[in-house]
């Protein structure tokens, strides 16, 4: 009966030594759970402010309603659509309505028919799509992508490529979409901003025009930002704030276009591309007479290496205060 006396306050004591770890266990798991529930929602807001940081809903709004101000302005109503096979949508709009026609010193005025061209200008040779030349090959007016369609734009409109927000998206800045970058140094012998480019040239005299054929191309772009083309340039003035330039050709642009395809293009400037002048028809200044050639839309086919080759042939030339654009393609 003593032993049994014995081991009461040993239970007793076990007991109060449970209950006290229980108790401990308890409040840890509460401290725990609160510790935790602090975090999450400490990592909640701080989640929440990054979330808010990088959409800036304000930012945003404002950016997108400049965006469909641009389009608007860029995209005039058209007559037809037609959707090219490399997803460019093609607008005929009615001649008058064309972008050039929102300059100050144009709005409100008719369009006219081009000016005849030079005395002496072989018009079988430009290519009306059914001669050749002897020893050169076939020779037919530009082909383009969305002419595989078989559509065409009716008379009295004019071929434009649709402008789309993914365009503008991709644009480095809004300000200057389809500009050339400004450059405070603009030289023609000049590699040193990383421009690498051979140029051929003649500048003993005044010149009313040009003409010259380059090989068409898809060369490579390895960085989206960078471009290649090839064109044939009319200037004037040095290479500071005053060049003017007329420029027409191909180039590859992932920036301005979205792919890899050799396209046409138009470029005009008259301060040394600070403040005027675009590509094609990006702003207002270049009048488009044709129904059938969409700057900015691509060209097909491509030369080959070692097979096939083509090129287009351009010619600028001066009628009193305008410069005309005739282009055509050549196979051989």
């Amino acid at each position: 009966m003593a032993r049994s006396f014995c081991f009461v306050p040993l239970l007793v004591i076990l007991t109060l030594l449970l209950l006290l770890l229980l108790l401990i266990s308890s409040t840890s798991g509460a401290a725990a759970t609160a510790a935790l529930a602090s975090m999450h929602s400490s990592g909640s807001d701080t989640s929440s402010n990054a979330t808010a940081a990088r959409l800036r809903p304000g930012k945003e709004l404002r950016k997108y309603k400049r965006i469909r101000a641009m389009l608007q302005k860029l995209n005039k109503p058209s007559l037809k659509t037609i959707q090219s096979p490399d997803g460019d949508l093609i607008d005929c709009v009615a001649s008058h309505l064309q972008p050039a026609f929102d300059h100050p010193k144009l709005k409100g005025q008719m369009h006219l028919d081009p000016p005849e061209r030079p005395k002496n200008y072989n018009l079988t040779v430009a290519g009306t799509g059914s001669s050749s030349r002897s020893g050169v090959g076939e020779v037919a007016a530009v082909v383009q992508a969305w002419h595989a369609t078989g559509e065409e734009c009716p008379e009295g409109t004019v071929a434009i490529r649709r402008t789309t927000e993914k365009d503008l998206l991709r644009a480095s800045s809004l300000r200057r979409y389809g500009r050339k970058p400004a450059s405070r140094s603009i030289r023609r012998d000049s590699t040193s901003s990383g421009h690498e480019h051979a140029v051929g040239y003649v500048n003993n005299e005044n010149y009313y025009g040009a003409k010259a054929s380059v090989n068409v191309w898809s060369p490579r772009i390895g960085d989206p930002s960078e471009f290649s083309l090839s064109q044939i340039w009319v200037i004037s003035g040095s290479f500071g704030d005053d060049l003017n330039t007329i420029e027409a050709g191909w180039q590859v642009s992932p920036e301005l276009y979205g792919d890899s395809n050799p396209r046409f293009f138009t470029y005009w400037t008259t301060d040394a591309y600070q403040e005027t002048g675009c590509y094609n028809q990006n702003c207002h200044g270049f009048v488009q007479t044709t129904n059938k050639i969409a700057i900015g839309a691509a060209i097909t086919p491509e030369s080959v290496y070692n097979g096939r080759q083509f090129d287009i042939t351009m010619m600028l030339w001066k009628v009193t205060l305008y410069f005309l654009l005739k282009t055509y393609l050549t196979s051989y």
